[in-house]
């Protein structure tokens, strides 16, 4: 399938591919819907095994971000930046300069920051170039790392899923199974301790694994595939995406799927059959949108509390599209697509593409 074959499928506006001969910067913007207001999505960095690949992912994440910012009710679209490139090897400021510059040239029309393989470090140096970018530190003027927010607003989702399916928010004695303990997995964790889960962790780089039990003797480590099979309350897929597939699906055992990676849905009909198995699935968009919330509010002026308050209602638009899921009969994640295209909607009816000024 070509680029315009594919965006005419999923109703993206644009796809940039950049490339810098200095630098060898290898990068692919995608812009997918910019109804509501200017993209917003981060700019992921990883070792793509091809061009196909690249695209792919650079596709699938910007239109995950436009239904993220319609559910959260933010005034964003949604856009993606991925570079193909190794982030332990080819980082350096020039590279990043060259984004900088690339990222200027649509003026506005996309927003990035940190994603996988990103930090919000290596963004100082893209913002020499342009002012379009989020997630700097905060002596830079930034709102600091977004991985904060985003696990805030996960362990809210998992507290949600407590309250629809066992009457109570709390996570005390509940089973939970977390796949992945990088920036947004850790701080996770440290929510589910505080709250009385029993966690039984994984995750690629068994170094982090060892550490976390040496912390916390009363968390389990278990290997990378061992994870589908653990007995709990919520697996939380909270690593890289495609993790809900024909294979994984049927050796899940537990109540709930709640977790931060982006597309765990490998394909869409996977939360068909999470549904079939009375499997409750927190809509991956929905759940992780803590970060999108912080990096949207530091546009405005980034006030903490505020943030912080708009995350925490994750909880409560969980519960709602929970509600729609039963009351229909349908998966949580159409339930949870029909409230983001309705949004879009409505607006779209007096804007088009947004158009900077």
């Amino acid at each position: 399938m070509g680029v315009f074959e594919r965006m005419m499928r999923d109703g993206h506006e644009q796809v940039v591919f950049c490339y810098d001969k200095a630098t060898g910067l290898r990068a692919i913007i995608a812009i997918h819907d910019t109804t509501l207001g200017p993209a917003l999505g981060g700019c992921r960095m990883w070792p793509y095994a091809t061009e196909e690949e690249a695209l792919e992912d650079a596709l699938r994440l910007a239109r995950g971000m436009t239904y993220k910012s319609a559910a959260s009710g933010q005034n964003h679209g949604g856009g993606k930046v991925v570079i193909w490139g190794d982030p332990a090897r080819d980082k350096s400021e020039p590279l990043f300069r060259a984004l900088g510059r690339f990222v200027g040239t649509l003026r506005g029309r996309i927003i990035t920051g940190t994603d996988v393989g990103t930090d919000k470090t290596d963004f100082v140096w893209a913002r020499q170039e342009s002012p379009w970018f989020v997630g700097l530190p905060e002596d830079e003027g930034g709102s600091g790392d977004t991985a904060v927010l985003t696990a805030y607003g996960v362990w809210q989702g998992m507290r949600a899923c407590a309250r629809f399916l066992w009457g109570e928010s709390s996570l005390r004695n509940r089973r939970i199974a977390l796949q992945g303990l990088g920036k947004v997995g850790s701080r996770l964790l440290a929510h589910l301790l505080e709250d009385g889960a029993r966690v039984t962790v994984t995750d690629l780089r068994p170094e982090r694994v060892e550490a976390v039990c040496a912390r916390h003797p009363e968390v389990v480590g278990v290997e990378p595939d061992a994870i589908y099979d653990v007995p709990c309350d919520i697996f939380s897929p909270s690593a890289l995406g495609g993790v809900l597939n024909d294979a994984t699906i049927p050796r899940l055992r537990c109540a709930a799927v709640a977790g931060s990676a982006n597309n765990q849905l490998a394909e869409a009909r996977h939360g068909d059959l999470l549904h079939a198995r009375g499997i409750l699935y927190a809509p991956d968009y929905v759940i992780n949108a803590g970060g999108l919330i912080q990096v949207a509010d530091e546009i405005l002026g980034f006030n903490p509390e505020r943030a912080r308050r708009k995350t925490a209602a994750i909880h409560d638009l969980l519960l709602r599209i929970f509600a729609i899921s039963r009351d229909e009969r349908i998966p949580t994640y159409q339930a949870a697509d029909r409230l983001a295209e309705q949004r879009i909607d409505r607006i779209g009816r007096r804007r088009g593409i947004y158009i900077p000024e």
